[in-house]
């Protein structure tokens, strides 16, 4: 099988830099696995690399979509399988770069079960219920139906707890179960995965000045330019952090240096969440880096294991 090396890690530990460092030295182009990066306009607080920081290396899965187009698990495995045979018809090597956990697992565990599966009337009542009932009231009945997604979804990440809920609705088995069949086939690819380990405060640091970063960088301006598009904090994109805690504040919610405290702490929580999730799968090796890492020498490291270790032929 041909190897796929897969960088992953929790916001703002360095995933792009790294990968970008590693393309150039192996010849390689980037299939990003980043849940907001698929959004065309929403770029500052999505933290989307501009072409100067692309460094001429091709990236792929990056604005796909607009905002309010709709964007599943199973959508973005068929198209990423897509670029990686485009990639390697090149001639060329890729590497998966990201930190949505669920796209990393799509591809490592062939999870597809969602492509026929879309119920938007389902899913606008079940956004209504948690709502007008909280959103421990629509986790509490996945609980009912799939104790084991309940035990991995957070009860604020309502996005997932309704589509469990509908996959359970239309099939009758849940979720768990259809991602413990998908897991029987083997994968198309033989990933090599390494993932980017900060010390945790460290990390924080780094979320808190790129959160600054943002705001300095026209975060406001860019959440107004989109609702002046149309896009509202109805849309699932606009729901992602940075973009809800914008909207907040644009609607007079929260002050600027409330707006900018939440934003930094739901970054911070969000990043613990990805570390759990990442921490499940055995197979990382994991990279300890700080703020003196030179990651183009953690690339030549890399790459030197991908040789030793895996056959990696470049």
């Amino acid at each position: 099988m041909e190897p796929v090396i897969i960088i992953v890690g929790p916001t703002a530990s360095g995933k792009t830099g790294l990968s970008i460092e590693l393309a150039k030295l192996i010849k390689g182009s980037i299939v990003s696995a980043d849940s907001m990066q698929i959004y065309r306009h929403m770029n500052i607080g999505t933290a989307k690399p501009d072409l100067k920081e692309m460094s001429g290396i091709s990236h792929y899965m990056i604005d796909e979509v607009n905002p309010d187009e709709s964007f599943s698990v199973a959508k973005y495995r068929e198209l990423a399988l897509n670029y990686i045979k485009e990639i390697l018809k090149q001639g060329r090597r890729p590497i998966v770069a990201g930190g949505t956990g669920l796209y990393i697992n799509s591809l490592l565990y062939n999870i597809s079960f969602s492509q026929t599966i879309c119920d938007n009337e389902l899913r606008e009542s079940l956004k209504k219920e948690a709502v007008e009932k909280g959103n421990r009231y629509l986790h509490d009945k996945l609980k009912a139906i799939d104790h084991l997604a309940a035990a991995r979804i957070h009860e604020n990440d309502t996005k997932r707890v309704i589509r469990a809920i509908e996959v359970y609705t239309h099939t009758n088995k849940t979720i768990s179960e259809h991602s413990s069949v998908s897991r029987l086939d083997p994968p198309p690819y033989k990933y090599i995965l390494f993932g980017l380990d900060w010390e945790r405060r460290k990390l924080y640091d780094r979320i808190e000045a790129r959160v600054d970063a943002m705001i300095e960088g026209g975060l406001i301006g860019e959440v107004e330019n989109l609702v002046e598009m149309g896009y509202d904090k109805g849309e699932t994109s606009m729901q992602g952090i940075g973009y809800k805690e914008v909207i907040s504040y644009l609607k007079g919610e929260w002050s600027l240096d409330e707006m900018i405290y939440i934003l930094k702490r739901n970054t911070r929580r969000y990043a613990k969440r990805q570390l759990t999730w990442f921490r499940r799968i055995q197979e990382i090796k994991w990279l300890q880096v700080d703020e003196n890492s030179d990651f183009k020498g953690l690339a030549e490291k890399i790459v030197q294991e991908c040789i030793a270790t895996h056959g990696l032929i470049l």
